[in-house]
């Protein structure tokens, strides 16, 4: 049986719920037949949402919720998902997201998923995943607090060490101690988006704080204006992914860190795009 507790995308539940219907009542389910039970006067309306062609409003979420004979929690949930699904900006998605990893039932099917969602979108929980590999780490949560810039507080720092074990992105060896594990972390499209989004959002917050607070000497921020043709700026980008690929390559071995760095690559129009 299909949960719309395992969705991310209502579009996507609702093509997998036809299928099935379709599966196991054959003629006798159809859109019309869906439309007859949500009381919607076209009977095509279900199509055109799957299709991405039409949006559903509220007494949409209601009618639908309906035919899909949801209880009240399901309907909750289906409500929060749409309205997740349709945001138009990422402070709407946040603010959905929220509402829907709120979900018990969400968090049980989705715990994983979830927790990278909160990785991405806290600038210091990569950070301290850096700075275990400082010869000088230690697992106190004051002392991560500390050491990172800004400052976090001691339950945050903790939440991340929390966190990071979870996902597998930290483990301890032999001896007890903390250690990186390269570890991919997979979320869906929707979810992986928004928290990357996120993520950027923030440390470019933090390059911005470093002009003022951290000394020249320590940082280097530069930049370059320049009119560019559709063909030059896909070489542009193509050429910044390469040297960030072999740029990571070169630093990840440094067996003498002793300070965690932030590098921020970013390239984007300041006139209109006219392709």
């Amino acid at each position: 049986m299909l949960t719309v507790h395992h969705y991310l995308d209502y579009r996507h539940f609702l093509r997998d719920y036809y299928q099935e219907q379709k599966k196991k009542k054959g003629a006798s389910f159809s859109f019309r037949s869906f439309a007859r039970l949500a009381g919607l006067s076209s009977p095509n309306f279900l199509k055109l949402v799957m299709e991405g062609k039409r949006n559903l409003g509220f007494s949409g979420i209601t009618h639908f919720s309906k035919a899909l004979h949801f209880n009240s929690d399901e309907s909750n949930y289906f409500e929060n998902l749409v309205r997740f699904n349709q945001s138009k900006n990422d402070e709407e998605r946040n603010h959905w997201y929220q509402r829907l990893s709120s979900s018990q039932k969400y968090r049980q099917v989705k715990e994983i998923e979830n927790n990278a969602f909160v990785y991405f979108s806290h600038w210091y929980y990569p950070a301290i995943r850096e700075l275990v590999l400082l010869p000088d780490f230690r697992e106190d949560p004051v002392w991560i607090s500390k050491k990172l810039y800004p400052p976090i507080s001691k339950k945050e720092a903790e939440t991340a060490l929390e966190l990071l074990l979870a996902l597998g992105l930290l483990k301890r060896d032999s001896k007890g101690k903390l250690v990186q594990v390269d570890q991919n972390i997979t979320t869906s499209r929707e979810v992986e988006s928004l928290a990357i989004r996120n993520y950027h959002r923030q440390m470019m917050e933090q390059a911005k704080l470093s002009l003022e607070k951290i000394s020249r000497e320590k940082r280097d921020i530069s930049s370059l204006t320049i009119a560019l043709s559709r063909e030059k700026f896909l070489e542009a980008k193509r050429r910044i992914q390469e040297f960030r690929r072999e740029l990571n390559v070169l630093l990840s071995g440094d067996k003498k860190a002793d300070s965690v760095y932030q590098i921020n690559f970013q390239i984007f129009n300041l006139s209109e795009v006219l392709w």
